[in-house]
């Protein structure tokens, strides 16, 4: 009966500097490190999705904490986080019969039922596909809104930049902007997480009296309550920010939630 290993055993056996087996284990190493790879990636993802939604939920805290009212509201109120609410972002209605912590945006993205192609023309943020769900945070107190978190995404220089913009009741004033993540680059991008950035957005409105989207970032000094100061030497990234929060505030974005929350409340 023929060996079904002889083949196997008369591969290793070659000398060293046999070509075939030098090709052959570099093959075999190369399969056996691809295998360790992928399983270490899919065991770990868990973990890793885990850690950002963390990181994520930090940073909007950190938000929170430079608005010092919206803490104290939110300690009266006896919260101690934002409420979470799923959005059909096509009307603007609060999504029925979903739980927003069951919601994936990058499953919703990949199906074409839960997602929407994006004309060229119509999308200002670079992101191609938009979900039609998507969870907003709110701050009321006694039914009355307090403050609303939009998240918000958009292409930056060398990265996705992904912030969370917090509005004031009257949904025209912001009250805070926050970086969740980003790549662009260290130095010049980066520096849209730094702190002297972010002070200049609290008291920004967004829309003038005609309802015209105006918020934007500008060079050379922010002169309007619509402007703020770009990041010198990153004009890709500041045009990214404007580009995303106006794509976001506007019909394709949450656009109809703010009208459809003006006109109804909670």
């Amino acid at each position: 009966m023929a060996d079904p290993f002889a083949p196997i055993r008369g591969f290793f056996a070659r000398p060293n500097d046999d070509r075939v087996k030098i090709i052959g284990m570099a093959i075999l190493v190369a399969l056996f490190s691809a295998a360790a790879v992928s399983v270490t990636a899919v065991t770990l993802k868990p973990y890793q999705e885990a850690n950002r939604a963390a990181e994520r939920q930090a940073r909007l805290d950190r938000m929170l904490d430079t608005l010092p009212a919206m803490r104290e509201l939110m300690l009266e109120s006896g919260v101690d986080t934002l409420e979470t609410r799923l959005v059909n972002l096509d009307d603007g209605s609060f999504a029925t019969g979903t739980d927003s912590a069951d919601f994936d945006l990058d499953a919703a993205l990949q199906d074409p039922d839960a997602s929407v192609a994006l004309a060229p023309e119509a999308d200002l943020a670079g992101i191609k596909r938009r979900a039609r769900q998507s969870p907003v945070y709110l701050l009321a107190k006694e039914g009355e809104l307090m403050l609303v978190v939009l998240p918000v995404y958009g292409a930056g220089y060398q990265s996705t930049i992904r912030a969370a913009l917090a509005l004031e009741a009257d949904l025209n004033t912001v009250a805070a902007l926050a970086i969740v993540e980003q790549g662009d680059t260290p130095g010049f991008g980066a520096r849209i997480e730094e702190p002297e950035f972010l002070a200049q957005w609290p008291g920004k409105m967004i829309a003038d009296g005609d309802g015209v989207l105006r918020i934007e970032l500008v060079r050379g000094g922010a002169s309007t309550p619509y402007e703020v100061d770009g990041i010198s030497g990153a004009t890709r990234t500041s045009d990214g920010i404007t580009n995303l929060l106006r794509f976001w505030l506007g019909e394709d974005g949450f656009g109809p939630f703010l009208a459809r929350l003006e006109e109804e409340g909670l």
